[in-house]
């Protein structure tokens, strides 16, 4: 029998519309954004179906919409689906959250409450420094990092073979993608972000991160979540916690934890969320393993379609 780990959406996925057919559609997804707006106090949800954009791409609207739209993703899928045998969970990013919440380690309420404010802290760390990232494309990691040390820049995500991501001043950034090119790299794209995210300018949020995160109840998850710093299985609630802080500036090593999963035996996985890029990842992590995604209507159809064979 296939084992079935879900990953959940990072920042950059949102986009104005998202969730919106769902709640259209299933009165239990409107319930979850009525639901969000109470615990924050403001309209996420009109933010989500109408944006404007610029208010969307606000880190503070981004990443509690993200964990949102993923978190009804997968209860609708639940509810179609009862019983959907799942043995581990990841997230991308802020998507860790998403996955512990799905895991059972924290609350809705605690998990929304605390994206957003993750959001805001670490809105606060961009606005005051200088910060970029880039996409850097065809470059293996020792390549990579050797244009990290050469310019002082970061290595931020790394997302799948060819794709990873690389974080740091403004300035350095521009020479980054240059000196990429030159060894090799067939593109070097700087991303259209509001700050160096998983890199030490970062480090000004994580105090105000951790104050939050110990001010919320959390548990043990029922199954394994993947931590984007380790690569490997969460321990304790205090380790979950410290692992959290220590994400804000630490590289993401998706690419390891996906790695990892396949080597425990998944060969299913369930991107939850707006966006496909888990599941583009994953394609070029493994061709073999089985990618299904929920993020609107049609592909919940999907899904529940598939899954059902």
């Amino acid at each position: 029998m296939s084992k079935t780990a879900l990953l959940f959406a990072g920042q950059g996925a949102q986009f104005v519309g998202m969730g919106k057919d769902l709640a259209e559609a299933f009165p239990p997804a409107k319930a979850w954004f009525e639901r969000a707006n109470a615990a924050l106090g403001c309209d996420l949800a009109s933010v989500c179906f109408h944006g404007p954009e610029a208010d969307l791409t606000n880190t503070e609207n981004a990443q509690p919409g993200i964990f949102l739209v993923s978190w009804i993703a997968l209860a609708l899928l639940k509810e179609r689906r009862p019983g959907l045998p799942f043995a581990a969970t990841a997230g991308l990013s802020l998507g860790e959250f998403t996955a512990l919440a799905a895991a059972g380690a924290v609350s809705f309420e605690d998990g929304i409450r605390m994206t957003r404010l993750r959001g805001r802290f670490m809105q606060e760390a961009c606005n005051a420094t200088r910060g970029g990232m880039a996409a850097i494309i065809g470059l293996d990691e020792a390549a990579t990092r050797a244009v990290c040390a050469e310019t002082g820049v970061a290595l931020a995500n790394l997302n799948c073979p060819g794709q990873l991501v690389i974080s740091g001043e403004l300035e350095k950034i521009v020479r980054a993608c240059e000196c990429a090119k030159t060894r090799g790299a067939r593109r070097a794209v700087p991303l259209s972000v509001a700050g160096a995210y998983h890199s030490p300018l970062m480090a000004g949020a994580q105090p105000e991160v951790r104050a939050a995160l110990a001010a919320i109840p959390m548990r043990m998850p029922a199954v394994p979540v993947i931590s984007n710093v380790t690569a490997r299985p969460h321990g304790t609630v205090e380790e979950v916690r410290a692992r959290l802080v220590e994400q804000v500036t630490a590289p993401v090593r998706w690419e390891e934890s996906i790695r990892y999963l396949l080597a425990q035996g998944f060969t299913r996985f369930i991107e939850l969320g707006p966006g496909t890029a888990l599941t583009g990842f994953l394609k070029r992590i493994d061709k073999t393993a089985q990618a299904l995604n929920v993020g609107d209507v049609a592909s919940l159809e999907a899904t529940v379609k598939a899954l059902a064979a």
